[in-house]
């Protein structure tokens, strides 16, 4: 088990996207932004620095439950194992969210690493999570316990009530 377990603690940047996939198994993901504030002695006050994005993939009743639970905005808490992906596609193929259109041309001098008929490449940060709630710090939250619907034996018959 050499997993990297990470904890983070930041706002949901999109909604969450739910599915099932072909075997039933309920899917849910979301970015999740974070912040690094410091304090600037200079002006007496704390100043945002850089922000990283995290896609957050969530399973089975975790899933369900962050899709009827995680705003757009939101101050969450992320708990689960860190794993960083090199990507790749085409240059001539959108990327997921663009409209649809073709990419747009680099800007004459700029990096595209690499000629018109290179691949794009990038580095994404993911997170498997094993628990996500909301950050208390920053507000209150009311929680609902769900339970699942399990049938009632009939002890007379031996068979399930619907």
């Amino acid at each position: 088990m050499n997993e990297s377990w990470v904890t983070v603690v930041g706002n949901a940047a999109t909604r969450p996207d739910f599915w099932e996939t072909a075997a039933g198994v309920a899917v849910a993901r979301f970015r999740l932004a974070v912040t690094v504030r410091r304090w600037d002695r200079g002006r007496d006050a704390w100043t945002d620095a850089y922000t990283s994005f995290y896609t957050v993939w969530t399973w089975r009743t975790l899933a369900a439950n962050v899709a009827g639970s995680v705003s757009l905005g939101e101050p969450l808490v992320v708990h689960g194992t860190l794993r960083v992906r090199e990507r790749e596609r085409e240059r001539d193929r959108p990327v997921q969210g663009e409209g649809g259109g073709a990419a747009a041309p680099a800007a004459p001098g700029a990096d595209s690493g690499g000629g018109a008929d290179q691949p794009r490449r990038w580095v994404t940060a993911e997170i498997d999570a094993m628990a996500v709630g909301h950050d208390l710090t920053r507000g209150t939250s009311a929680f609902r316990r769900v339970s699942q619907a399990k049938p009632l034996l009939n002890t007379l018959t031996g068979t399930t009530s619907p």
